[in-house]
């Protein structure tokens, strides 16, 4: 405050300073200005005094506002801790209840436990005599009875469960085999295709002995030229008037099997034309699987296909199973599987679809990793093909659950296909050996005598000893050696077990 007195004082003095300079200093006018100044300066000063006393009591009232509530607020905080601490010595008091509670509860606890343990030992003690008791009276240690009675209970359920087993299962068959029966002959006598179809030919007839050196050219450029067009492998040895084609890709094996014979045909065979004739029969037999594949769909009916779909349809055509020509294969089951999903009365088009597709995956290339059911499956999913069709695809061989009809209708259409009479061809010495896996499988069951796989290793009939299998062991042997022929055998269809036990009785007269 005295800072802002000085200030103005200063101003004033230098305002009458400058005044008496400019004037020439007049001692009256000098008086009258000191008077005048002396008269502001005691109304600055009290202007000055009253300000300060109003901010003053501005910043009096101020700090006593703030006084005031900072004293409320303390007051607020004591009373919530004085509630706080009342609360912590109610909870107290309730803590040292509940503690003494327990203290009580833990004390009877004690006390009950010892009284059961009294009477647990005196129990004991009576079950111990009581047994000793009854051990002396039947002859039989504990284990022994007990081994007893369970062996006993575990026989009569045995025998209670398979004569229950063999109930459910003999009428269970009746009705299955009698529906069965009708579906499956009612698409069979619809649908008639030919039987085992010729395998891929990949000889080539020469015309003469010649043309084994033409076509190897010299140093052999024109074997390697066509080697490396056609992603064949020439064969050439002591067959006469032949060269054998060798190629896992049957779509590659025909073309090289077509160019071939045309370069044999043309008789002019040199890398350029070698190039030329196989670009050329490449693009014919393009066109050959699209015709291929496309009447497969027409014939069944089938539309909306994706075009790669339809290619690899095509590519079927030059793929065998068993001398079974793989489209004319699939074209069978596709019209078995519609034919059977109408006498169920679903609707025949899915399941022609999928039967139509089950195969697909034998026409992908060779470098996709699984069996032909999974890569066939991958394939589809990868063209946009629907879940149900895919499923059916993927659970044709079960490979993985079928848990859909359309699965179960389209591994039952490739079992008919397969298995009809003369549509698969297969080599001797596999049959052979599949019939010698059965025999030696059932021969490795105790009680066997003998054992005969017959119907082309569709049946085994299993010979036992009388003396040690009844009956009812005589079905739980089938029942066993058809579970281990599931498990440990690889085989198409089914294989029907029968366990023959026979008693025979001799006498002679004399």
């Amino acid at each position: 405050m005295e800072i802002a007195i000085g200030l103005v004082v200063g101003i004033i003095l230098g305002l009458v300073a400058w005044r008496l300079l400019g004037r020439g200093g007049d001692d009256n006018e000098a008086a009258r200005l000191r008077a005048e100044l002396d008269t502001e300066v005691a109304r600055a000063r009290a202007e000055a005094e009253a300000a300060a006393r109003a901010q003053f009591e501005r910043l009096s009232a101020e700090a006593e506002g703030d006084l005031v509530a900072r004293r409320k607020e303390v007051a607020e905080r004591e009373e919530r801790l004085r509630k706080r601490e009342e609360a912590i010595e109610r909870r107290d008091e309730t803590l040292d209840k509940r503690e003494g509670q327990l203290v009580r509860r833990e004390k009877e606890a004690g006390k009950r436990e010892r009284r059961i343990e009294r009477q647990e030992e005196s129990l004991e003690g009576a079950i111990s005599e009581h047994r000793e008791r009854l051990e002396a009276v039947a002859g039989l240690s504990q284990q022994e009875a007990r081994a007893l009675l369970m062996d006993e209970v575990r026989d009569e359920a045995r025998q209670r469960s398979i004569d229950q087993v063999r109930v459910i299962e003999q009428e269970a068959r009746e009705l299955a085999d009698e529906r069965a029966r009708l579906v499956v002959a009612a698409a069979i006598q619809r649908y008639a295709s030919e039987h085992v179809a010729d395998r891929t030919v990949a000889s080539v007839p020469l015309p003469s002995e010649d043309m084994k050196g033409r076509i190897i050219g010299r140093e052999g450029r024109n074997i390697r030229a066509f080697e490396s067009a056609t992603g064949c492998d020439v064969i050439i040895d002591d067959t006469p008037d032949a060269v054998v084609i060798s190629c896992f890709n049957p779509t590659r094996r025909e073309v090289g099997r077509l160019s071939m014979e045309r370069l044999l045909q043309d008789g002019r065979i040199h890398p350029a034309r070698i190039e030329e004739i196989v670009a050329r029969t490449g693009k014919e037999v393009d066109a050959v699987v699209r015709q291929h594949g496309e009447a497969a769909t027409l014939e069944l009916e089938v539309s909306g296909l994706h075009p790669e779909i339809v290619k690899a349809l095509g590519r079927l055509h030059f793929v065998t199973a068993f001398a079974q020509n793989v489209l004319r294969h699939s074209v069978e089951v596709g019209a078995l599987a519609g034919m059977m999903a109408a006498e169920l009365g679903l609707k025949p088009a899915p399941a022609r679809r999928a039967g139509l597709l089950h195969d697909i995956g034998k026409a992908v290339e060779h470098d996709a990793e699984g069996s032909h059911a999974a890569v066939g499956a991958a394939f589809l999913r990868k063209h946009g093909e629907k879940k149900g069709i895919i499923d059916a695809v993927a659970a044709h061989h079960g490979e993985v659950a079928q848990d859909s009809v359309l699965s179960q209708l389209v591994a039952a259409a490739n079992s008919l296909s397969a298995q009809r009479p003369g549509a698969r061809s297969e080599s001797l010495a596999s049959y052979i050996k599949r019939l010698e896996d059965l025999e030696a499988l059932a021969m490795d069951f105790d009680g066997v005598e003998r054992c005969f796989a017959i119907q082309a290793g569709r049946e085994v009939r299993v010979m036992v000893d009388n003396a040690k299998l009844s009956d009812r062991d005589a079905d739980l042997l089938a029942r066993d050696v058809a579970r281990r022929i599931e498990s440990e055998l690889s085989y198409p269809g089914e294989v029907k077990v029968t366990v023959i036990r026979s008693t025979r009785a001799v006498q002679y007269a004399r």
